[in-house]
């Protein structure tokens, strides 16, 4: 580690002009959350393997900000060559540096891997000391990465009309239409995740992410793909063209934004004007006279593209493929429905089979019954790790029909672990399964009709009352939110109490969000709306037809962390009465599998609640049972038997 900051320093020295400090995002030329191995120019500089989290560099200085989720991991992993900053609690990366460094100061970034946003926000803070920000000609981070693993070059896929619901030509003709709207002449479309919902196609170029690494360029008459051409196969490419999309290196987005800035890329594309678009012949030329500007997403479009375009000719606007792809249509939604009936039955076989490892190597009372583990003499080969155990629940997934890979790193966690947010274990260092801790395990999986995510936090001994009453207060929680009836028009910042006042009765809280959109068959976090106390939660309201999660949790350091978590589909709800003629919403639980009850104080729980509790687990057991053997069937009987308090 502290070769890399020597060598990087050494360059930042010899820049022209000289740079104060160097700024090292976790994004990619996309904004991505998730990136490639080539993009993990942050975790390769810091040792910070985290999804979130940016590393300032200065002369003398090494920092890294991340949020609330990582705190712990990044304590765990920065050396003390670095320190920690923590979001929320200390200033921000702006701030510190106009504050902190001096006047005039030169603070250089890659430009592709920075959004419009955040490059202005921080010009706006450093031009108060005159400091400015210095786009680099190269990544300074890949000159010294001398392993840098290189570019994917994996096939483009085709997603096929049966899964995605809608076809290329539906999507490009309504998105013409809001272009017309907007008086926008063309789009610059950058997050990969609208990339591949837009032209209905996939690939693995991220792990755990079905994308491609892409751009796309709509105009009112032309559509065009940037990839590397290696990938798409000629099947594909004539695929993709029949929708009057062209199909272009990928390294020629930028001259192309150029040309599109100076009104050039339209001319000689060989495509009919108005094809697949709004535009019929004659009316096309008339409109490009009045629709002269060029729509960006400021939060996902990167600095180097928006510095080629002119300002004066800029809607700078939230893409209107993001709120377009949260809302899914009929084909997605059952999609999403049947992937999570899979994965459900997915988890609960590996509860039995887990249930019955405990029991069998540990001597755990398991996952009924309430007793200190015996401990039995075992072998190295039979015992259980966080990596061996969520390995299984990979195979268990792996055998239901269209399984495509993981959606995220699976988060298998015991006792202290579990109070790291987001842990991710390694073979090498991860804890040995104990009867007598917390086991907290998030999941999830790529299906080709959906994408999924679940939490569910268990014991296999005996809990103690206050894992109890923290268990069943998250619990409370979890099914208020889930329960909720809204107008239209709410958003989830204001939603996110409901998930937080059985916690905050005992002074307890956790430092996440509490829910996030899932993509189909795409990203597991997928926007524009969020449940959250984070103000960008206010940005969009909740609309029916939306998913989202429920995932309220509690975590104390060095001992315990409990989280639990379904996918919810917003749909209009039937009330009795319709105030102010708003329409009403609520939420359909899609995910499947029980809570413990063990684990559950019932006597904190409200009438309402057990009922509730009840009713879910007849589902689970009714929605399953079909995909379980007899054994899994009677495990899953027990699992959900009605309780009362």
């Amino acid at each position: 580690m502290a070769e890399i900051l020597s060598a990087l320093r050494s360059l930042m020295a010899s820049h022209s002009p000289p740079l104060h400090a160097l700024v090292v995002p976790s994004e990619d030329y996309h904004q991505s959350e998730y990136v490639s191995d080539r993009d993990k120019r942050r975790e390769f500089v810091s040792g910070f393997t985290g999804s979130a989290g940016l590393a300032l560099i200065t002369k003398d200085e090494a920092r890294l900000w991340t949020d609330g989720r990582y705190f712990l991991q990044a304590m765990q992993q920065l050396s003390d060559q670095w320190q920690l900053m923590r979001i929320g609690e200390d200033p921000s990366v702006d701030s510190w540096i106009s504050d902190n460094l001096p006047r005039e100061a030169a603070i250089g970034v890659d430009p592709w891997c920075v959004s419009v946003d955040t490059a202005q926000r921080w010009e706006r803070a450093f031009a108060k000391n005159h400091q400015k920000l210095i786009q680099t000609s190269s990544n300074l981070v890949d000159e010294v990465w001398k392993n840098q693993p290189p570019a994917e070059t994996n096939p483009v896929i085709v997603h096929p009309l049966e899964f995605a619901g809608r076809s290329v030509a539906e999507k490009l003709k309504d998105l013409r239409e809001k272009l017309a709207i907007e008086k926008a002449c063309g789009i610059i479309i950058t997050a990969l995740d609208e990339v591949a919902w837009l032209y209905n196609i996939r690939g693995s170029d991220v792990s755990y992410c079905p994308v491609v690494h892409a751009f796309a360029i709509v105009t009112l008459n032309s559509a065009f793909l940037y990839v590397d051409k290696r990938k798409v196969s000629s099947k594909v490419s004539s695929s993709i063209q029949e929708n009057g999309i062209e199909v272009r290196e990928y390294s020629t987005v930028s001259s192309d934004v150029a040309l599109l800035a100076s009104n050039q890329l339209d001319k000689d594309t060989g495509l009919s004007s108005g094809q697949n678009g709004v535009c019929e012949s004659g009316t096309c030329e008339a409109e490009e006279k009045n629709n002269d500007l060029i729509w960006v997403d400021p939060a996902s479009c990167c600095y180097a593209l928006f510095s080629k375009l002119d300002a004066k000719k800029m809607l700078q606007q939230q893409s209107p493929l993001a709120l377009a792809k949260a809302l899914k249509n009929p084909v997605e939604l059952d999609g999403l429905r049947n992937a999570h009936i899979r994965d459900g039955a997915a988890v609960v076989q590996y509860l039995v089979w887990l249930d019955k490892q405990m029991q069998e190597i540990y001597g755990a009372s398991g996952y009924f019954l309430e007793g200190k583990g015996r401990s039995k003499k075992r072998s190295e080969t039979m015992k259980l790790t966080e990596v061996t155990a969520s390995d299984k629940l990979e195979g268990f997934r792996a055998t239901k029909e269209h399984f495509r890979g993981l959606s995220f790193p699976t988060i298998s966690s015991v006792g202290p672990n579990a109070a790291v947010i987001h842990y991710s274990p390694q073979p090498e260092t991860c804890a040995e399964l104990d009867p007598d801790s917390i086991y907290l395990f998030d999941s999830g999986a790529q299906y080709l009709d959906g994408t999924t995510d679940i939490t569910r936090t268990v014991h296999f001994g005996k809990p103690s009352e206050h894992e109890k009453a923290c268990y069943t207060s998250v619990l409370k929680g979890h099914i208020a939110l889930g329960n909720a009836r809204f107008p239209n028009g709410t958003n989830g910042h204001a939603l996110d109490i409901l998930a937080r006042i059985p916690l905050w009765r005992y002074g307890l809280d956790y430092r996440h969000g509490t829910g996030h959109g899932i993509g189909s068959y795409l990203n597991v976090h997928e926007g524009p709306h969020l449940i959250s106390f984070r103000p960008q939660a206010r940005n969009v309201p909740l609309q029916a037809s939306m998913t989202v999660t429920d995932e309220p949790g509690y975590y104390e350091d060095g001992t315990f962390g409990i989280r639990l978590e379904n996918v919810l589909v917003i749909k209009e709800a039937d009330t009795e009465f319709n105030f102010g003629d708003k329409g009403y919403l609520s939420f359909e639980h899609i995910t499947w599998a029980p809570y413990q009850i063990k684990l559950i104080d019932l006597s904190l729980l409200t009438p309402e609640e057990i009922e509730w509790l009840n009713t879910y687990h007849s589902k689970c057991r009714e929605i399953l049972a079909p995909s379980m053997d007899k054994n899994e069937l009677d495990w899953l009987k027990k699992a959900t038997e009605p309780v009362s308090a």
